[in-house]
């Protein structure tokens, strides 16, 4: 839920708003390869993550194509990652761009599936196990998020506001325990664990990449003029400013 000022006082809008383009796309693809499995079983299987079959060479797609699909047990499991998509997803993209997001978003499904198959090679359970779905990507989504957006609020369970920081830091305590558990109760910490680790790291590495740091200021200078001409003002620099021109200095 997001609080926006009107002339009246406070209003409230769940979500951020409408999906931008990447988003869109990648939640109608999510959905519709999950309408489609549903009628195939078999092609878990084939495009699910399973370590056995892409280190003996049967299937060297699969770490691109499992975060296409979801459990079809249910509901829930695309649900979930499609509504996670679109709440963290839509902003990043309205700030990075369709391009970078999209390059991000594989970036880190791809880290994910990496993770599980390097750990796979010490954990049997994980190396026979199929793994599906969006996950690991949009742990990177949230990471993205967090360190973006510090101090908006996330509701936990929609009732209790967390601020984004504080959030990624107890999902990520929380993967990585799980992950150090094993594999268990049919999730796949291993890739979120995956999914946060290279998020972090990719955009930590960003700070020795001149070209994107001018990219990043060229776009900063666009949507500043653009405010300026539509006269959008925003009363001030927010908290959330102060930490982008700490967090360029110090990880961008």
């Amino acid at each position: 839920m997001a609080r926006y000022p009107s002339s009246s006082g406070a209003s409230y809008s769940f979500g951020p708003g409408g999906m931008t383009p990447a988003v869109k796309v990648l939640i109608i693809t999510n959905v519709v390869v999950w309408v489609i499995n549903l009628i195939v079983p078999a092609m878990t299987l084939r495009l699910g993550l399973e370590p056995r079959a892409v280190f003996e060479g049967l299937a060297l797609w699969q770490p691109f194509t499992y975060m296409f699909l979801h459990s079809t047990s249910g509901v829930g499991h695309v649900l979930i990652n499609m509504l996670a998509l679109w709440m963290f997803g839509t902003e990043l993209e309205r700030t990075w761009g369709t391009r970078f997001f999209t390059k991000y978003y594989f970036i880190t499904g791809v880290g994910a599936a990496v993770t599980s198959l390097v750990l796979s090679l010490f954990i049997d359970d994980i190396y026979y196990s199929v793994t599906v779905g969006a996950s690991g990507a949009v742990y990177g989504l949230l990471l993205g998020y967090g360190l973006y957006f510090p101090n908006r609020p996330i509701y936990l369970y929609f009732i209790f506001p967390i601020p984004a920081k504080y959030f990624v830091m107890i999902v990520g305590a929380i993967a990585f325990f799980s992950a150090l558990g094993g594999p268990g109760g049919g999730v796949a910490h291993t890739a979120h664990l995956g999914g946060l680790v290279v998020g972090y790291l990719y955009l930590k590495g960003l700070r020795a990449r001149p070209m994107d740091e001018l990219k990043y200021r060229w776009l900063r200078w666009k949507m500043g003029r653009a405010r300026s001409k539509f006269d959008v003002y925003s009363g001030g620099r927010s908290s959330d400013d102060d930490w982008k021109s700490d967090w360029k200095k110090h990880i961008h």
